[in-house]
């Protein structure tokens, strides 16, 4: 779509497009005339802004170093309403998991927006495959991965021998548990070429799904060999191992994974929870930190570095990671569960009540497969007679619904007291 929005270059017009690559690989190669590289990379941009290979150094820059953001935001301003602009900014707001504000921008370019002066616009990119395929990845690093799974087969239903971003739609699948839809994909991936390194990804995928790891792991290498600084290929090759309990495999492929980028925060994550397979909680927690420090709006960080702090004896600390991982959302409910035997253990009564009604609540949702429309339980009489009377009971919830039951005993609320009971005897 990029190739088709401007006019074909006049012969005239080759020398100034000559100058202006040079421009670009000079930013990149010799800072030595005194100015930084990103001052020479948007010069050369403002010349000509649909270079897009001098909007991507750009963006790494960056992203390497946010100090420049302002002065970057305010070198850009004469064309802050040019599109390129704003592509540049859903590039650069993925790279640094700003992943709502990408959204924002997309839904602007596909649907239109609010002009001053001309009013509603039609969005110009609304036929943008590339700015699916973003929209899609940013849903699927927020794990949205209803909203991602929709993208991302609306991408394979209009683009068929499309394989760049199949890989992050494998890995949707396999989170969804769609195993069907997964050996279509690998199908259809190995059909179109089965020497893409994606192609190695999704077949891994689908052999993980079913069990068998030392097969995925002989596709994940099969990627590598193909392309030795693919992310993806060494933090899933970390997690067969993990499946398998190879310990010291795994912290290898995560390792190489961080080496070739630091801003992988399931890398990070995958060494702290292979760090605590092996009872190293001080290595674990810190891996953890760096993974949370990446990505600190999810809640799966925060659990796991409460865990860690509860083994190493450090309560006050474990109940506020536990916290922050409740104002996030909990939507596993590990956290709330956790948060509920801190507070019970505490004789906190009124709080660890609360805490095992949200869990039952997580619990009930999660059977429906809709989300928590609000940060707190629904404390209405009839919305507790609905959860208690249809959440499935197991272990943690048997446990939720008899403290639950002696709490409203003793608070002379016999009503609900009996209701837990009851659903405890059935």
């Amino acid at each position: 779509e990029l190739r088709g929005a401007k006019r074909a270059p006049q012969s005239g017009e080759r020398h100034k497009k000559n100058h202006e690559f040079n421009q670009t690989v000079d930013a990149r190669t010799d800072e030595s005339v005194g100015d930084a590289a990103h001052v020479i990379l948007i010069r050369s941009i403002l010349k000509y802004p649909f270079n897009w290979s001098a909007w991507l150094d750009l963006g790494e820059l960056c992203v390497d170093d946010s100090s420049i953001d302002q002065e970057v935001e305010e070198l850009l301003l004469p064309i802050s309403d040019h599109w390129m602009y704003h592509f540049f900014c859903v590039h650069v707001f993925i790279e640094e998991k700003a992943n709502e504000n990408a959204i924002a921008i997309i839904e602007k370019l596909a649907n239109g927006q609010v002009s001053e002066n001309e009013g509603q616009q039609q969005g110009f990119f609304i036929q943008s495959a590339y700015l699916q395929s973003q929209l899609a990845m940013a849903y699927y690093d927020i794990r949205d991965y209803d909203s991602a799974h929709d993208h991302f087969l609306a991408l394979a239903e209009r683009e068929p021998y499309r394989l760049d971003n199949m890989d992050a739609f494998s890995n949707v699948l396999y989170v969804k548990d769609q195993k069907v839809a997964l050996s279509h994909l690998a199908h259809r991936s190995v059909t179109v070429d089965k020497y893409r390194p994606e192609t190695c990804i999704i077949v891994g995928n689908y052999y993980s799904s079913k069990g068998r790891h030392e097969k995925a792991v002989q596709y994940f290498q099969r990627a590598l060999k193909l392309d030795r600084s693919y992310l993806s290929a060494w933090t899933l090759l970390g997690h067969e191992y993990i499946e398998m309990k190879n310990t010291a495999a795994a912290i290898e492929a995560y390792r190489r994974a961080v080496d070739i980028s630091d801003r992988e925060y399931r890398a990070w994550y995958g060494l702290g929870q292979t760090y605590e397979i092996m009872n190293m909680l001080l290595h674990a927690l810190f891996y953890f930190r760096k993974a949370a420090a990446l990505h600190p709006h999810d809640a799966r960080m925060w659990c796991a570095i409460g865990g860690c702090l509860l083994g190493l004896d450090r309560r006050s600390d474990a109940e506020k990671s536990y916290e922050r991982a409740v104002s996030l959302g909990d939507g596993e409910g590990i956290a709330t569960r956790k948060l509920a035997e801190l507070y019970r253990e505490d004789g906190d009564e009124e709080k660890a009540a609360k805490c095992y009604l949200r869990h039952l609540e997580l619990r009930y949702q999660s059977q429906l497969a809709v989300p928590l429309t609000g940060g707190s339980a629904d404390s209405s009489l009839e919305a507790f007679e609905n959860v208690v009377n249809h959440v499935r009971v197991d272990e943690p919830e048997a446990e939720a619904l008899l403290y639950l039951a002696y709490y409203y005993r003793d608070n002379l609320e016999y009503d609900a007291a009996i209701l837990c009971a009851t659903r405890l005897e059935d």
